[in-house]
């Protein structure tokens, strides 16, 4: 998937069950920031880490 492309209404509510069914609760802010790629970005904004 690139990085512009949105996924389908469809999947998204594929998913959105999926994690409905698990009821389990949300991943502490460090593994979003982790899966969305955040740390990336400050490591690229930070020259000196």
């Amino acid at each position: 998937m690139s990085q512009h492309q949105q996924p389908s209404k469809e999947s998204i509510r594929l998913w959105l069950r999926a994690r409905l069914a698990t009821r389990s609760p949300p991943p502490d802010p460090q593994q979003i920031r982790r899966e969305l790629g955040w740390e990336l970005v400050r490591i690229a904004r930070d020259p000196k880490r």
